[in-house]
């Protein structure tokens, strides 16, 4: 565990562009005294640490991916009017920042066209299995099952 953190200070567990990205970012945010951001950007940083150290790290990416989604849930909580849902919304347009390029639904659907064309007999797990690898954090994965039902019926 502790190799584990020594490399990770040397920076060689996470891609030096996503953690060189976060800390540059989190300077601006404090030159510029955005409280809201640097504590956005402070907590994803901790989030992709402790991924790195953990025993079975996932693809940094992944873990932004999963706390935008945490947060797009956790506002259904909240009033409208609250603070906290204020305070989410902002936090979720930071985090939306460094996702990837989100696919529009005509492009889910071509994908979804070009994958049941190239299967022999197409069915909604075999298209499913094949399509998650390509939107993976690109597309609601809910939305993309409602997509191949439509085009298989």
């Amino acid at each position: 565990m502790l190799e584990k953190i020594i490399a990770f200070a040397k920076g060689e567990t996470m891609s030096k562009t996503l953690i060189e990205t976060f800390n540059n970012d989190i300077k601006d945010a404090m030159k510029a005294k955005e409280k809201e951001k640097l504590q956005a950007l402070r907590y994803m940083k901790s989030m992709l640490m402790e991924n790195a150290t953990s025993k079975k790290p996932t693809e940094e990416m992944d873990v932004i991916v999963k706390h935008y989604k945490k947060l797009k849930e956790s506002l259904e909580n909240y009033p409208v009017d609250h603070p906290m849902a204020i305070q989410t919304v902002v936090e979720l347009e930071i985090v939306a920042s460094y996702m990837p390029k989100q696919l529009s639904e005509e492009e889910v659907k071509e994908i979804i066209k070009n994958i049941a064309s190239s299967l022999d007999r197409p069915n909604m797990g075999m298209i499913m299995k094949e399509l998650q690898t390509q939107i993976k954090g690109r597309f609601d994965g809910k939305l993309a099952s409602d997509l191949v039902k439509a085009a298989l019926s």
